[in-house]
C-alpha cells in the first residue's frame, strides 16, 4: 500500500504538470527511443526491471537493486543514415545507495544546405545527447527509490537548444522472487535555451509497470503503460499505451526475448501496412565477466531498427 500511495502521488504530480509541460510539440524526442537491446528486445518493458545499469534510462529506482559493479555501451543502426549509442555505469555504495551515470546520443547524419534561390551551401550536421546521473536508496525493505539530474544538449546546423530535467522512480517487490511493481517520471523539466526564440516542451513520460516471474518457468513476463500524461479524446485511447515483454531463459547462460508495442504499432498501421510493427525479438549471452545483447525491433514496411549491447 505504501508503494501505491507513494507512486500516486508521483504520478498525479506529474499529470497535474502537463498544463505546463504539454505534449503537443516536443523537442528531444530521441529521449523516447529504447537505449539497451536488451529493453528494446522487451519492447521498454523495463520500469520494472531490476539488477542492469541501463535501469537509469527508465526508471532510476533500479539503480537501488545493483548487485556489483556494472558497466554498459551499445550502439544501434535507426533508418537511413542515423546513428544512435549510449554508455551507462552503476555501482553501490557501502551504507549510501547506489549511484549511476548514463549518456545517451543520436546523429542524424549530413544533409545538403541550400540558399533562397538554391545555391549549394555544402553539408550540415545534426545531433542530440542527453547525460543523466542518478541515485538510488531503499526507502524500506522491498520499497526503492531513485532521481536522476540530466542535461540535454542539442545541434542543427549552427542552431543549438539546451534543457535540463529530473527523473523520479520507484520500485516495490510486492512477492519475492515473483512480483515486482515499478513507476518512473522522465524528463520532468525545461529547456535552458531554445533553437531561435521560442521554447518547447520536453517528453515527459509518465510509466508504470510490473515484472512477474512464474514458478517453475525460467521466464520474466514484462508489462508497463507509457506516455500516461498525454491528452488523448477518452480513456481507451490513454491505454492504447502499452508494452509487454517476454525473457525467456532455457539456460544458465542464454536469453530469448521477445516484446510488442501496441501504441508504436497502432501508430504506424497509419502511415503504411503494419506488418510486424511493434514487434521485437533478441537474445543474448553471458558469462560471469560480461554478457552480450542484441535485439531487432520492427517498424513494419517501413524498416527495422537493430541494435547491439555489451555489459560488463
Amino acid at each position: 500500500m505504501k508503494f501505491f500511495f507513494v507512486a500516486g502521488l508521483v504520478i498525479s504530480f506529474a499529470v497535474s504538470s502537463t498544463s505546463v509541460f504539454s505534449q503537443t510539440n516536443t523537442a528531444y524526442d530521441f529521449l523516447r527511443n529504447d537505449v539497451s537491446a536488451r529493453a528494446a528486445a522487451l519492447a521498454g518493458s523495463f520500469v520494472s526491471m531490476t539488477d542492469d545499469p541501463n535501469t537509469i534510462f527508465y526508471n532510476p529506482a533500479g539503480l537501488a537493486t545493483m548487485t556489483q559493479r556494472r558497466f554498459s555501451a551499445g550502439f544501434f543502426k535507426h533508418l537511413m543514415d542515423i546513428n544512435s549509442g549510449y554508455a551507462s555505469f552503476a555501482t553501490q555504495i557501502s551504507d549510501l545507495g547506489s549511484i549511476g551515470a548514463g549518456i545517451v546520443y543520436i546523429n542524424y547524419g549530413e544533409f545538403k544546405q541550400t540558399g533562397e534561390e538554391g545555391q549549394d551551401l555544402g553539408t550540415f550536421g545534426a545531433g542530440e545527447f542527453a547525460l543523466s546521473l542518478g541515485y538510488g536508496g531503499t526507502l524500506r525493505e522491498g520499497l526503492d527509490y531513485g532521481a536522476n539530474m540530466k542535461f540535454i544538449y542539442s545541434k542543427i546546423a549552427d542552431a543549438t537548444s539546451s534543457a535540463a530535467a529530473v527523473d523520479l522512480g520507484l520500485q516495490y517487490v510486492a512477492v519475492p522472487n515473483r512480483l515486482t511493481l515499478g513507476a518512473s517520471v522522465l524528463n520532468l523539466g525545461t529547456q535552458l535555451s531554445p533553437y531561435v526564440n521560442t521554447r518547447e516542451d520536453l517528453p515527459l513520460d509518465v510509466s508504470i509497470g510490473c515484472a512477474l516471474y512464474p514458478e517453475h518457468l525460467p521466464a520474466a513476463l514484462l508489462f508497463g503503460f507509457h506516455r500516461m500524461t498525454e491528452q488523448y479524446d477518452t480513456f481507451g485511447d490513454r491505454l492504447r499505451n502499452f508494452t509487454l515483454g517476454v525473457e525467456f531463459t532455457p539456460g544458465p547462460n542464454v536469453h530469448l526475448r521477445v516484446g510488442y508495442d501496441n501504441a508504436r504499432r497502432q501508430d504506424l498501421k497509419i502511415l503504411s501496412s503494419a506488418g510486424l510493427a511493434g514487434i521485437s525479438i533478441g537474445g543474448g549471452i553471458n558469462t560471469d565477466m560480461y554478457s552480450v545483447d542484441y535485439s531487432f525491433s520492427s517498424l513494419g514496411e517501413i524498416g527495422a531498427i537493430h541494435r547491439i549491447s555489451v555489459t560488463f
